[in-house]
């Protein structure tokens, strides 16, 4: 599975922190059956691996990545976690080193032309724009659009309800990352039924 594989299962991918380990596995069952099947756990909680673990143990069918990956160590130990893909904020030689040899499909964030062709320079075709929104948004996907004709991106930060739709819009939009499906009111409330309802609503945008 490549990255391209995965920023292709569908149009929103959730960004989530899960406070504690016991949540993991009903949150991300509400937004598989919601249509969601790509999770990014992010390592933003100590609880983080422990999640990756059981929800890869219990949801077979979902695609469990981990998110806020910054060092080699972290993408070590999320991949013996099981997560299944990496995200991170920026983009680092190591890291990207360190992904290839854990064959772990590692999807870098940019922000600026010039990571663009750094992140291009080492053979990555999809990138994580972030934070999109503060850096230009659309905008400034149309602008780098020229430029660099062969590269995807999968926005994040900043992307919201009333702006995915538009964000999915562009042809170099694979899909966007997002926090809104699984909001910490409802997670620490257990509504899970609301979760899933969120996720049918992303699920159901459609990109260009």
């Amino acid at each position: 599975m490549t990255i391209h594989d995965v920023l292709r299962r569908a149009p929103v991918i959730p960004v989530l922190t899960i406070a504690k380990a016991a949540d993991a596995v009903p949150l991300c069952r509400a937004l598989l059956t919601g249509g969601l099947p790509v999770l990014e756990i992010t390592l933003r909680t100590a609880a983080a691996l422990d999640a990756i673990e059981a929800v890869r143990a219990a949801l077979p069918d979902a695609v469990v990545g981990v998110g806020t990956v910054t060092r080699p160590d972290e993408l070590a130990r999320a991949a013996q976690a099981g997560a299944r893909f990496a995200v991170s904020p920026g983009f680092a030689t190591k890291l990207a080193r360190a992904a290839a040899a854990a064959r772990c499909p590692l999807l870098p964030g940019v922000m600026t032309p010039s990571e663009v062709m750094a992140a291009s320079d080492a053979g990555f075709t999809a990138l994580k724009l972030f934070p999109a929104q503060p850096a230009g948004g659309v905008a400034l996907l149309k602008a780098l659009a020229g430029p660099f004709p062969d590269v995807a991106f999968c926005p994040t930060g900043g992307v919201t309800p009333s702006n995915a739709a538009e964000y999915l819009a562009q042809p170099n939009v694979a899909c966007v990352g997002g926090s809104w499906i699984a909001p910490a009111a409802l997670i620490d409330a257990g509504d899970w039924a609301a979760i899933e309802s969120l996720a049918r609503d992303a699920a159901a945008l459609r990109g260009h």
